[in-house]
């Protein structure tokens, strides 16, 4: 029986660490993306608006 729960416990871990490990190569890929497409256009950033203040500002990565 412990053996059940230690490989249960194992199997919870890893799946939980393959979604963050997905959801981190995620978010790596559109930032590299982004980037790309900034530089093919010779942007100097991305603007996002701030709905509080009604301005654009910089986007934080």
């Amino acid at each position: 029986m412990p053996q059940l729960i230690f490989f249960a416990v194992v199997g919870v871990v890893a799946y939980f660490g393959y979604r963050h490990f997905v959801r981190e190569a995620e978010r790596v890929t559109a930032k590299i993306k982004r980037h790309e497409q900034q530089a093919k256009t010779r942007a100097d950033g991305t603007l996002v608006f701030d709905p509080k203040t009604g301005e654009y500002r910089p986007a934080k990565d």
